[in-house]
């Protein structure tokens, strides 16, 4: 969906510096095109919460000399662009936060440039590419490991003999030898 600067103003509350918020916004989607602004609830660290304008989506990062998309999200608050974003990392159920010297343990993204924001000489395209080159050197991210799959168990379910016998009421029932290779003994499980 694309958002010119004036469905962008009509998204923002009046507490907003509209004008100022919305020129922000639009010249940060121009350059970053996989993030959208959304009003949403922002719930802080002391668990109260407020609508505030967000950016979501992703952005690019070259790590190793491969492009990954790094899930994030930028709350500006009414205060904004006085005051900084607060960011956070927001990976997906297939990745794992790694918590670092600019990525707390909830995700919150904390780097010199936020700590230092300056009104005038700070805006988002800037920080989003300081972010860009910093998690390029510091991933915040990364894929889930997932364990293979026992081969030798799959291997054994085929190689055991099981056989399909019928009782003298004619009701049918599955044979399997025990794995623990005792003499004679058979699990049988009627059905």
């Amino acid at each position: 969906m694309s958002f010119n600067e004036s469905k962008i103003k009509k998204m923002l509350p009046k507490t907003y510096l509209r004008k100022q918020v919305t020129q922000e916004i639009s010249i940060a989607l121009t350059h970053f095109q996989f993030l959208v602004p959304v009003m949403d609830k922002h719930v802080y660290n002391d668990g109260t919460s407020k609508d505030l304008m967000s950016l979501t989506g992703t952005i690019p990062i070259k790590c190793q000399d491969k492009t990954y998309n790094i899930p994030v999200c930028l709350w500006l608050e009414e205060s904004f662009p006085q005051t900084a974003p607060i960011c956070y990392i927001r990976p997906t159920q297939e990745m794992m936060l790694l918590k670092g010297k600019f990525v707390s343990s909830n995700g919150e993204v904390r780097l010199p440039y936020l700590e230092e924001w300056k009104h005038g000489e700070c805006d988002l395209v800037s920080l989003l590419q300081v972010m860009c080159v910093i998690f390029g050197d510091f991933p915040p991210v990364c894929m889930k490991q997932y364990p293979e799959p026992e081969q030798t168990s799959c291997w054994l379910q085929f190689q055991r003999q099981t056989q399909v016998l019928s009782d003298s009421d004619g009701s049918m029932y599955l044979c399997l030898p025990r794995e623990d290779d005792q003499q004679d003994h058979e699990t049988t499980l009627k059905r």
